[in-house]
């Protein structure tokens, strides 16, 4: 299984490596997350550089592409050449977007018909695409999913991994971020360790 994180130049930090942190946390053999953008390196809004995985051709081939936000969300989704190069099939493919992100899955015709979330100064925005705007941390509908507000990058990676893997996988992956005693606590070591052996996340 592929994912595919889709980052800009100007993105916002933690909307890329929170759900890259939680993703990476599934060990299997199969599992691949990759980091692509339309350059080999982006900066983030706080000025950190990525040097990214691959390019954009790479969406084509996921099983799940993720998109980021940033102030360039707002040009790349009127940007036509940039549009054309996402190839982008919700039958098959799991698609989702941090904040503004929703922008270009707007653009791209996934929320025709449907209801999304954003985040509040990209509203407007998406209400321009004639998209109904819920006021809601997580927004799914079928294969193609919004969040809004950085830590809600937690239910767009939580819900990759429950729909290509298994709840109990998702559940085990979230509760290791949360504070101790919260998530996991002192009794959870065994379950902690489960996280990381590969074999243990196997069907």
């Amino acid at each position: 299984m592929k994912i595919v994180q889709v980052a800009f130049e100007g993105f916002t930090d933690v909307d890329v490596h929170l759900p890259w942190d939680l993703l990476n946390r599934v060990r299997r053999e199969d599992w691949r997350v990759r980091i692509v953008a339309d350059r080999p390196v982006v900066r983030s809004q706080t000025g950190l550089a990525l040097t990214v995985h691959g390019g954009l051709e790479e969406i084509a081939d996921a099983d799940a592409v993720l998109f980021a936000s940033g102030p360039a969300t707002r040009a790349l989704c009127k940007d036509a050449a940039f549009l054309a190069s996402l190839h982008l099939d919700p039958s098959r493919q799991l698609i989702g977007s941090m904040c503004s992100g929703a922008l270009i899955l707007a653009a791209k015709g996934l929320l025709e018909g449907i209801p999304a979330t954003t985040y509040p100064t990209a509203r407007k925005d998406l209400e321009a695409f004639g998209v109904t705007v819920l006021e809601r941390p997580f927004v799914r509908h079928g294969n193609i999913a919004t969040a809004a507000g950085c830590l809600a990058a937690q239910y767009l990676a939580g819900w990759v991994i429950e729909t290509l893997l298994d709840a109990r996988t998702r559940e085990l992956v979230l509760r290791s971020v949360q504070p101790v005693g919260e998530g996991f606590g002192f009794d959870d070591a065994d379950a902690i360790r489960s996280l990381y052996a590969p074999e243990s996340l196997s069907r």
